[in-house]
């Protein structure tokens, strides 16, 4: 393909959040997978405390992580800037004047880079990048707004409290009894804004559940408490824009007591049957509603949508939607999808062509600039 201009495609990962381990496995994997002969890759890789580092531009994948976390006396200019980002001092360009970045790929799981923040960033930049735009990442982020989004589409879920910090301190005595009435034990306490099952507990009784709330609070200001669903955990990739399609159903059976952290990315003994062992019917109903809920956060490029479907009858709650999943080895996004017939190397074009169509389509709006047409009156 010499001769043939590359995709220059900007990946963004690490990050401030809890999962920016996970995002250097993100990163590593989709780096491998990406055909060198139709793009080239620029790395940005963000430290812990925020810090932007630009790496040189890559023609080839490297070997492990630890390639990917760029010291501060090895970062390269990436060319002019057309909008510059102040990180520690530090400018860090997000698009050349010459042969600039085509699209930019953040791979950040979590607060700061999956919550729309980033997203407003590349708007405001008007620059294409992979994935859900600012409402829908900031939406998929919340666990209590998305639920009820959930709610207001018709999706059928689990029953759920919630609280703030401000709430908990004022009178935790007061939110333990209405979850202990509500819900019941076990439960699961969660932060409300924060992904791959980081600060997640299962509460038995109520020391477990003040426990859980307290390691929950660490993470978020916010915290949602879920009753217990005895379920299969069942999960559809969906890939898109206006049309988007599902792949076909996942199954996730933990190696923990349930689906945690550990479980997802460190142990790999989770097991993963893809398709799904259920039936026919079942199978097209979660597809369903799996672009429902897509649609119901307004979706775009991809999302995984996680669901339970009862031991006891086979009825469906719908858990989440992540607006950026994980493409580690260990990842259910792209494997649904391969089982469904489309390759981690297809997958990866799609996502960057679906990026490129929704900013030509974003760039037929009128924001004002032009001095506003008037109707003539009679």
């Amino acid at each position: 393909m010499s001769g043939i201009k590359k995709i220059r495609v900007g990946l963004i990962y690490g990050g401030k959040s809890g999962e920016h381990e996970v995002s250097l496995s993100t990163a590593l994997a989709v780096m491998k997978a990406f055909d060198f002969d139709k793009y080239e890759i620029a790395p940005f890789y963000i430290t812990k405390d925020g810090e932007w580092r630009n790496g040189p531009l890559l023609q080839a994948p490297v070997e492990h992580t630890g390639l990917l976390q760029y010291d501060a006396d090895e970062t390269k200019p990436m060319g002019a800037a057309i909008m510059p980002l102040f990180a520690g001092g530090t400018d860090v360009s997000l698009k050349g004047s010459v042969q600039g970045i085509d699209v930019m790929f953040p791979l950040l799981h979590g607060t700061f880079g999956e919550d729309g923040t980033i997203q407003g960033l590349f708007e405001i930049a008007n620059v294409p990048y992979v994935g859900a735009g600012v409402l829908a990442s900031a939406v998929g982020m919340d666990k209590v707004i998305m639920k009820k989004l959930f709610a207001q589409a018709g999706l059928p879920q689990c029953m759920y409290r919630y609280f703030t910090r401000k709430q908990w301190e004022k009178d935790a005595n007061y939110h333990t009894m209405e979850v202990e009435i509500s819900l019941g034990y076990p439960c699961f306490i969660k932060p409300a804004n924060l992904g791959s099952s980081v600060g997640v507990s299962k509460a038995r009784n109520r020391e477990e559940l003040i426990a859980a709330i307290e390691l929950a609070l660490r993470y978020d200001r916010k915290v949602i408490v879920e009753e217990f669903i005895d379920a299969r955990e069942i999960e559809v990739s969906v890939l898109g824009n206006e049309e988007p399609k599902a792949s076909v159903p996942g199954e996730i059976t933990s190696s923990s007591e349930f689906y945690d952290y550990q479980a997802k990315y460190i142990d790999g003994n989770s097991a993963m049957m893809i398709p799904a062992n259920i039936p026919d019917e079942l199978t097209e109903e979660l597809r369903t509603l799996a672009v429902r809920a897509f649609q119901a956060i307004d979706g775009s490029g991809l999302s995984r949508v996680d669901f339970f479907v009862r031991k006891q009858d086979n009825q469906i709650m719908i858990n989440e939607v992540n607006t950026m999943p994980g493409f580690t080895p260990f990842s259910m996004y792209p494997l649904m999808w391969r089982e469904t017939g489309l390759s981690y190397q297809d997958l990866l074009d799609q996502l960057i062509q679906l990026a490129l169509e929704r900013y030509e389509e974003k760039q037929q709006i009128d924001y004002g600039n032009n001095k506003p047409e008037t109707v003539a009156k009679s």
